[in-house]
């Protein structure tokens, strides 16, 4: 037996389910006796026998799955600064125009959604989320079906086991958060802080699909290994889609969050999962239709749409950690500064008091003075309450309050001079108080 152990670098591996592929694949070939796969390092160790098998059968057989064995020599870049720098680009360029048309906060258009809603209206949602799932998840979608599927059949056969493991994984988590809403209430901190954290890792997601910075391959959610062994098995390879389905109810998403937090909201384990499978309904059509056609595209095509999957990823990330610092009371820059929009306080007796009204995707900015109690009534007319705009969160006075339709009281006494950050309950609306002197 002539054994010889060697190692190859491996170019195109998005996740620890790719380790998974690459061994199982490679174990079958005659002769091979180890493999160990590893996604950080973007390498594969490999023992095998030369009169049995040859590197280039091993080499055949990993480009075969739709990956790349790349010269050692390439180790230290697995794509230029030229790259690198022209993906940054597109993704700043692109997160700036989006926020600046508040294209990022579509939410904002959603009708309200109160413990009262009517059902159907959560399938709507899940509907218009769907769109936004294509960029999130449909770069595993993509993945999943382009490896696992060998016809037209299986196609749809590897989708609907796809789709129905993310129903099922949003039904149980819906249940799961309801349970706890019975007993706890989520301030707008913690909110701040769960949404920095999920937007720092979908950041990570996207350029490791984009394999830009491979250091940050090792902070990686990894899912336990006895499970990728499981969705990668053999005998299990018909399941393997929904497996992966139900994983993806664990990823962060900005959406998927805030139906959480309404599900949270309902206070019960039955209602809130109700609500999260009724959503998660919603977005199953436009991702069935775009794994269903995987098969009909090519390599270069699906090539493509990964890279814009992945820099789209990246693009949310950012606007979900902007988010989550506007929940926690630090203002953001805007293009228009607040102190030439804001609605100056009128002194009434022993209160300052002011008016503004409530529009959909806009918090008008106030001036007040410090030291003087404030009565700001917001007026809403009909139709203008929404599902984000519905509850304003102001950290720095520790207010979290609920608007209605008509005039809407809050009472605050602003104590020192300075410039206060203040929200819808997403963090997606934003605008200022400035306490003056």
């Amino acid at each position: 037996m002539n054994s010889i152990k060697i190692k190859l670098l491996i170019e195109g591996m998005s996740c620890s389910h790719c380790e998974m592929a690459i061994e199982n694949k490679l174990i079958g070939l005659r002769g091979v006796s180890y493999v160990k796969a590893s996604y950080e390092k973007g390498e594969v160790e490999i023992t095998y026998d030369k009169d049995i098998t040859s590197i280039g059968q091993i080499k055949k057989t990993i480009n075969k799955l739709d990956y790349k064995v790349v010269d050692f020599t390439n180790k230290k870049q697995f794509t230029s600064n030229t790259k690198l720098l022209y993906i940054l680009t597109i993704i700043l360029s692109v997160y700036f125009v989006l926020n600046h048309f508040k294209l990022l906060n579509f939410v904002n258009y959603f009708p309200q959604i109160q413990s009262n809603v009517e059902y159907s209206m959560l399938f709507v949602i899940g509907v218009f989320t769907s769109l936004h799932c294509i960029a999130m998840c449909g770069g595993i979608n993509l993945a999943q079906s382009i490896h696992s599927v060998e016809s037209r059949k299986s196609t749809i056969h590897s989708n609907l086991l796809y789709n129905m493991g993310r129903v099922i994984s949003y039904t149980i988590i819906g249940g799961i958060v309801g349970g706890i809403g019975s007993v706890i209430s989520l301030e707008g901190s913690f909110r701040g802080a769960v949404a920095i954290i999920a937007g720092i890792f979908m950041i990570i997601m996207g350029f490791n699909m984009l394999n830009v910075f491979p250091w940050l391959r090792y902070i990686n959610i990894r899912v336990p290994r006895f499970i990728s062994k499981r969705v990668n098995n053999n005998k299990s390879k018909a399941k393997s889609s929904f497996y992966i389905g139900l994983l993806n109810g664990l990823l962060p998403c900005g959406p998927l969050q805030s139906m959480q937090l309404y599900a949270l909201s309902t206070g019960s384990i039955v209602a809130g999962a109700f609500s999260m499978f009724l959503f998660s309904l919603g977005t199953v059509p436009l991702m069935f239709i775009l794994g269903t056609i995987s098969s009909k595209l090519n390599k270069k095509f699906t090539d493509k749409m990964l890279s814009i999957c992945a820099m789209l990823v990246v693009v949310l990330g950012v606007g979900m950690i902007s988010n989550g610092l506007s929940l926690s009371g630090v203002l953001i820059p805007q293009i228009q500064t607040a102190e030439a929009l804001a609605s100056t306080a009128e002194l009434e007796g022993e209160f300052q008091t002011i008016r503004t009204v409530l529009d959909f995707g806009i918090y008008q900015p106030i001036r007040v003075k410090a030291g003087i109690p404030v009565k700001w009534t917001i007026r809403a007319e009909k139709g203008k309450v929404n599902g984000c705009n519905n509850e304003i969160i102001i950290p720095e006075y520790n207010l979290e309050v609920k608007l209605k339709e008509g005039d809407n009281l809050i009472e605050f006494i602003p104590t020192e001079a300075g410039q206060f950050g203040y929200s819808c309950w997403m963090g997606m609306i934003r605008s200022s108080i400035i306490v003056t002197e």
